[in-house]
């Protein structure tokens, strides 16, 4: 009868014991880890101080001139000039495929359907509501009909007057696939 009774109390302690060991201490201290150094970084996080800059940043701008490997920088400027040449000289280089324009579409969907409403004509939730004062350009005007698919591309990827710009949202494939589905399927449901 003792010795039941030693190895319950034995037994308790030593559970009490493991459930207080097992606890994390800490958000950043899980307890005792096999591979402490594959778990967490020995690198400065992102916002942290660092003593060893002298600004005392951990994050750092890329060295001037450069440009990272998937990035190709876009040769035409967000000005009236750059547009008329990025319209002029800009093909699509996508065939406008059924699942090119379902991307296109989704896209559109995600990134333009706000402002320029669903049907393209400028009427989005964000200016219906009022958070927007300026009506976003209608895509079904006579100007947008007559342009090409560059000069939608340049302003999805460089922005103009009110509407910024999306380059950097948006990787370039799916910019032309939205301005294939304007072209191809927004306008034509106005011209027919």
């Amino acid at each position: 009868m003792i010795l039941k009774k030693s190895i319950t109390t034995l037994s308790i302690a030593v559970g009490i014991l493991l459930m207080g060991s097992s606890c994390d201490r800490t958000r950043n201290d899980k307890g005792y880890e096999y591979f402490p150094d594959m778990v967490h970084s020995l690198t400065y996080e992102t916002y942290a101080v660092n003593p060893a800059m002298a600004d005392s940043h951990a994050m750092r701008l890329p060295a001037e001139n450069t440009i990272s490997r998937e990035m190709i920088p876009y040769a035409y400027p967000a000005t009236i000039e750059g547009r008329a040449q990025a319209a002029a000289e800009l093909l699509n280089p996508l065939e406008a495929t059924p699942d090119n324009l379902a991307r296109g579409k989704e896209m559109f969907t995600v990134f333009c359907q706000n402002c320029h409403g669903e049907s393209g004509n400028g009427d989005g939730y964000l200016f219906t509501s009022g958070r927007f004062s300026i009506k976003p350009a209608s895509l079904l005007s006579e100007k947008m009909l007559a342009a090409p698919e560059g000069d939608i591309f340049h302003v999805i990827t460089a922005g103009f007057n009110v509407m910024g710009p999306h380059g950097h949202m948006i990787r370039p494939a799916d910019r032309w696939k939205i301005a294939m589905y304007v072209k191809n399927e927004l306008q034509n449901k106005t011209v027919k």
